[in-house]
């Protein structure tokens, strides 16, 4: 069994609100720029990993559906680890006034998107996430919504994470 990440340290801060987006490729797009602020994603010039990167999470949301939006309220935007992710890294985006997908789990209020740099790091970082949302997705989504700063909703994190 691959090591468990820690999801609170990959998060390090790249948690934004926004009150609403025009659809949800805005939303990705956005969830995907907060993984810029490290780094996190790799190429020779940062302008271009932001169009490949991002790119490429919206584009496997076109070519396989609203998979991304796996509960209700939640979203996970990614790409394959060959995209161009450089280390794990997770971003939060909460859309007060949700987003639709085309999904049955719609609105999404909550994109939790991530960077893996291989296979064993993505297998290991989805199964973190899953038993986060498994025993606290409710919860979160409930709790997040509710949150005025991103200061607030880092703490949520905190108090959920710790309690895994």
């Amino acid at each position: 069994m691959s090591p468990q990440v820690n999801l609170l340290s990959a998060i390090d801060g790249r948690i934004s609100l926004t009150e609403s987006v025009s659809d949800w490729k805005e939303a990705v797009s956005l969830s995907g720029q907060l993984l810029l602020r490290d780094e996190c994603v790799k190429a020779e010039y940062i302008e271009c990993v932001e169009a490949e990167y991002i790119e490429k999470m919206i584009k496997t949301c076109q070519e396989l559906g609203p998979y991304i939006a796996i509960a209700p309220g939640i979203a996970i935007p990614h790409a394959r680890p060959e995209d161009g992710a450089k280390k794990v890294c997770f971003s939060v985006l909460i859309v007060k006034k949700g987003v639709n997908f085309g999904s049955h789990n719609d609105p999404v209020y909550v994109l939790l998107a991530f960077s893996t740099p291989d296979k064993t790091s993505h297998i290991s970082f989805i199964q973190s996430l899953a038993e986060l949302l498994l025993n606290k997705g409710e919860e979160l989504v409930k709790r997040i919504r509710e949150v005025s700063s991103s200061e607030e909703a880092k703490e949520i994190f905190e108090k959920l994470l710790k309690n895994i």
